[in-house]
């Protein structure tokens, strides 16, 4: 071929091919599309480490990365390019990219606003722009965001039916070509999606770009804005419709951080060593690797350039029987040492490495078909078990009665009741990036000193006026906590605006450094803004804020100490284990069920703590927890930053416009949303009427 238009993944299933070498022997230049997607992912490892072997049989390629939206610019160069010294060049546009953001201001605002509340009862204010506009994407933040989306645009307006569409990255292929299709040909008006169209997808620029909710990062932002306008010398328009009221204050955020061009880094990935053994044997499925030219190679690359030899021997063990507690299985023994190379020899053990190839792991799906044959997409096993026969839900843009589950699929037919479940997904809770943590910081600080730059703060002006009288509006040099009882309990309120997984980590922190001091029940909730914990007792928390509980002295002991290390390492462990090659989903149309591998993952891991405490899988998902469920690097610098900051304590007697929305979060958990919204009527009251 002239051109392969690929992805990691199938780069890679071309590498276990015995005659790669040939096929790739004449290739002259590679381009790697949306590399910051890719960099600090293991996507973006598998294609270092596919380059690293490309360059080994082919010095005379050309390397291309294509990038709009990455702040390190030049170590994303470097990760893409390797290790060895070569000429290095970057090319950008001269040509300024210009970007109108239009927020959606509210009617009225509430002083106390809750996650969601506000996007829905703004449908209307939607609608005209959407009628005026020739072609439209409303960009969500998850799955069942954009089907509700849906439903509620079309039942205000019935007419929209056969102009628009859904498109997210559970819907089947069949259904988003159609409706990427519906998009080229001008035959749609408005598409509800994910960002599953935010890069990637070829198609005629669109009129107007809506973003439902905080995109809770600079460069997704930006990226959706220049889907509108996707031309040299177009203006990009976006309309920001925020979902609570205190995301008017991240639409100024954001205004900001677009003027200052200031974008989010992309942290590149070290030693991941589950993606390293799977690359491996990809390498032994096809020719073979010479193991200590291999290693040269590997080293090439940025992820592994420091890896020792121990590391490498472990890798080569591991491949080849499975390490120290499996050796006597013979699944396990995958690679063998002959002549000098490690190959695979067993066909089942080659297709099964084949079939297992890529870093996208995920709970088991199940397939929705209609009784009448189509498929519609697929769904989390996990929200199908939630149902009965009999049940409606909605999905794929359809009202749908689920009829039978047989296997891995779930048939359905089509309802016309309204009235349905909206599916939701694992992992579609977002956090904000450490750039629009800092750029919120300002827009209060400049608020606290008389400044109000933008109209979302004049319109929320207030929220926030009632924040300061009850409590305080924090600067950027002063830490907000707020104390307060309620029928709950005693409520502590810390108020970082370091988004949530930092504020997790914080949390889980300082309830075992109370815990260490004296027994008392906490229960804890977050969102971006701050974190709650909530005592079965009254504690005098300025006295432990003296004794330096915020303090970063012994982070990294005390955070696996706070955390339940072992239960978030376990569910780390079912993906390091599926991208290695411990466990297997199953051929085609015969995959495993989530209970099975979770099964299968729980064992292996509790026999590697028994008897292989070292074994470096076992290591990676404990760091992995640390990485990217906590983000400890940040929240590191998050602590350094308040020992440097005021203390603000306040005693407010209720609940802030601050402390509110956290309190909402933690009953969503607890509560159907009917009874949610019955929840927060009654608070929402008691709070008016103790004015």
């Amino acid at each position: 071929p002239e051109v392969i238009i690929t992805t990691p993944e199938s780069f890679h299933i071309m590498l276990t091919q015995k005659d790669y070498p040939k096929l790739f022997g004449s290739l002259r230049a590679v381009v790697v599309d949306e590399w910051h997607e890719l960099i600090g992912s293991k996507r973006g490892v598998q294609v270092e480490l596919g380059l690293s072997r490309l360059r080994a049989i082919n010095q005379n390629f050309r390397t291309w990365g294509i990038s709009a939206t990455i702040g390190n610019l030049e170590q994303a160069k470097g990760v893409l390019l390797g290790q060895k010294s070569r000429p290095r060049t970057t090319i950008k546009a001269e040509i300024e990219k210009q970007i109108k953001i239009e927020t959606l201001l509210p009617e009225e605002i509430e002083k106390y606003p809750w996650s969601g509340h506000l996007g829905i009862r703004m449908a209307p204010v939607v609608l005209p722009i959407i009628n005026r506009s020739q072609t439209s994407l409303i960009f969500t933040n998850t799955r069942g965001q954009s089907e509700l989306w849906y439903r509620t645009l079309i039942t205000i307006q019935p007419d929209l039916a056969g102009t628009i569409a859904l498109h997210h990255g559970s819907l089947s292929r069949e259904v988003r070509n159609w409706v990427e299709e519906g998009l080229r040909e001008g035959t749609l008006k408005v598409v509800i999606c994910t960002s599953s169209l935010d890069l990637g997808v070829d198609f005629a620029p669109v009129d107007t770009v809506i973003q439902v909710g905080s995109p809770k990062g600079i460069a997704r932002f930006l990226q959706r804005a220049g889907r509108s306008g996707h031309r040299p010398g177009a203006e990009s328009i976006i309309y920001f419709l925020p979902t609570n009221t205190l995301e008017l204050i991240e639409a100024a955020a954001l205004k900001e951080a677009v003027k200052k061009k200031s974008i989010e880094d992309r942290k590149p990935l070290k030693k991941p060593l589950d993606v390293l053994v799977q690359f491996l044997l990809t390498l032994a499925v096809s020719d073979g690797f010479e193991p200590a030219t291999e290693l040269q190679e590997i080293r090439s690359t940025f992820a592994y350039a420091d890896l020792t030899d121990d590391e490498w021997s472990w890798a080569l063990d591991f491949i080849s029987t499975g390490g120290e507690p499996l050796h006597q299985y013979e699944e396990y023994a995958k690679a063998t040492l002959i002549d000098g190379r490690y190959r695979i020899l067993k066909r089942r053990t080659a297709t099964i490495h084949r079939l297992s190839i890529g870093t996208i792991v995920s709970e088991t799906a199940m397939i929705v078909q209609l009784m009448k044959g189509a498929t519609l997409g697929t769904i989390e096993e996990g929200f199908i078990a939630r149902l009965k026969i009999g049940d409606i839900f909605w999905y794929a843009a359809h009202s749908l009665e689920l009829v039978r589950v047989k296997d891995l699929t779930a048939y359905v037919k089509k309802s016309s009741k309204q009235a349905g479940i909206i599916p939701s997904w694992l992992g579609g809770r977002m956090s904000f990036s450490s750039q629009l943590s800092a750029e919120l910081r300002m827009i209060l600080d400049d608020y606290t000193k008389g400044i109000v730059a933008h109209a979302e703060i004049e319109k929320v002006r207030p929220l926030l006026e009632v924040q300061a009288e009850r409590s305080h509006v924090p600067s950027c040099s002063q830490l907000l906590i707020e104390q307060f009882k309620s029928e709950e309990g005693w409520h502590i309120c810390i108020f970082p605006f370091e988004g949530r997984y930092v504020h997790e980590g914080l949390a889980a922190l300082i309830a075992y450094r109370i815990a260490q001091s004296q027994p008392v029940s906490i229960s804890i909730a977050m969102n971006d803004y701050g974190f709650e914990l909530v005592l079965n007792e009254e504690l005098d928390f300025k006295h432990y804020v003296e004794r330096g509980i915020l303090k970063p002295a012994q982070l990294s002991e005390d955070i696996r100490n706070s955390m339940n290390a072992t239960e978030m390492a376990k569910r780390r462990f079912r993906d390091v284990a599926q991208i290695s090659g411990l466990v297997f989903n199953g051929f085609p149309g015969q995959n495993k069920r989530s209970r099975h591998l979770i099964a299968s993952t729980s064992l292996l891991f509790d026999v590697f703590k028994k008897y292989d405490r070292d074994n470096l899988l076992l290591k990676q998902a404990y760091d992995e927890v640390l990485h990217y469920n906590l983000d400890q690097e940040r929240l590191e610098l998050t602590l350094q930053r308040i020992e440097n900051q005021t203390i603000l304590f306040a005693y407010p007697g209720r609940p802030s416009p601050f402390s509110f929305p956290i309190m909402v979060d933690r009953l969503r958990d607890k509560m159907t949303s009917e009874k949610l919204e019955d929840r927060i009527r009654k608070l929402k009251l008691d709070l008016d009427i103790s004015e």
